[in-house]
């Protein structure tokens, strides 16, 4: 069977929405982290690769980190492309940024030392300059960064060579606040979906996690005690993408500086949702809807539904049905979406 596959510009458009949900998968048999049975070996440990990698990333592109979930053999990420830091950053900047992932070009660094450059090496200057400041918003240099850090760790640390990713990582587009809000409860909910964890507290190596430790340590004053795993580096990691209480991304001329939502409500939410897809939690549902679903006027049976499946509910496009008719019709050819009648549920 031949299998078609759509080119990531396609995709990933970062006009339409900033906002992007990031999956990607171990080949058959290798071990992202977790146990292995047969062996016996722990890869624990690359949970702590996965996590200080997007950081370190996210420090130099200008991309911002909303959601993740490292889980044994694959893992989720909620990507916002920053846009606005993106376009005034200088020629000086762009160099020194791109230069922190890759060996650069002896021209920038002729540039950089404050050299003269002759015309035939200003042209080639400025063309590496476009190219590279394109490549700091890009969501697949992004990923193609981190995989190959990971996959070269892993390998090495194996002893053997060989692909360690299944393929392309996949892609959808989160095109309004309730896409949004579904997707990352989805990602933040994973240890409790599949039973590894029993509250989000408990859930290690997760964004809701790290957010919550994060808020104890700011309300005791304590150091930090999130699950990472030991830095070679004393810079300091570049913290998740901040909840600024913005409201309805469809009303905003621009794009939302932060996560569109109150932290607090988000909380809320997630304990709530946490209770209602572990029925054999005490309490687990209860009458009163959180104030979020209220808000966006997202019934409580779909709401449900779309934590325990957000990722098979659709395939490249989330978002309010008509929306996801435009972008496919715009970006990608045919015309068929998948997800009417969850859409239709969400977008009541």
């Amino acid at each position: 069977m031949l299998l078609i596959t759509s080119a990531r510009r396609t995709l990933i458009d970062a006009e339409t929405t900033p906002f992007y949900h990031i999956i990607n998968r171990c080949v058959r048999r290798a071990y992202l982290c977790g146990e292995d049975k047969v062996t016996g070996k722990s890869f624990e440990h690359r949970r702590g690769w996965i996590v200080d990698k997007i950081k370190a990333l996210s420090n130099i592109f200008c991309i911002d980190i909303c959601a993740y979930a490292v889980m044994n053999n694959h893992y989720h990420l909620v990507l916002k492309i920053d846009i606005d830091k993106a376009k005034p950053l200088s020629n000086r900047e762009i160099i020194t940024r791109w230069c922190q992932i890759t060996k650069g070009h002896a021209v920038a660094t002729k540039y950089l030392n404050g050299n003269t450059l002759i015309e035939g090496e200003r042209l080639l200057l400025d063309g590496l300059l476009t190219e590279w400041h394109e490549r700091l918003s890009s969501i697949s240099w992004f990923m193609r960064c981190l995989n190959e850090d990971i996959a070269r760790r892993a390998n090495r640390e194996d002893e053997c060579k060989g692909a360690f990713w299944e393929g392309r990582f996949k892609s959808q587009a989160l095109l309004d606040e309730q896409a949004l809000l579904a997707c990352m409860m989805y990602v933040d909910l994973n240890p409790i979906r599949a039973g590894i964890a029993g509250t989000v507290q408990t859930s290690d190596f997760t964004s809701i996690q790290e957010r919550i430790t994060e808020l104890n340590t700011a309300k005791t004053g304590s150091e930090s005690s999130v699950n990472l795993s030991e830095r070679s580096t004393e810079e300091p990691l570049k913290p998740l993408a901040l909840f600024d209480g913005s409201s309805h991304l469809a009303t905003q001329s621009e794009a939302p500086s932060g996560i569109p939502f109150h932290f607090c409500d988000y909380l809320e939410l997630i304990d709530w949702t946490g209770r209602a897809i572990r029925p054999n939690k005490t309490g687990y549902i209860d009458s009163s809807q959180p104030k979020l679903l209220n808000e966006l006027g997202i019934p409580a049976d779909a709401w449900i539904t779309s934590a325990k499946a957000f990722r098979r509910q659709y395939s490249g496009i989330s978002g309010r049905w008509d929306a996801m008719c435009e972008f496919k019709r715009q970006h990608q050819s045919g015309k068929w979406c998948k997800g009417k009648s969850y859409s239709n549920a969400l977008h009541p």
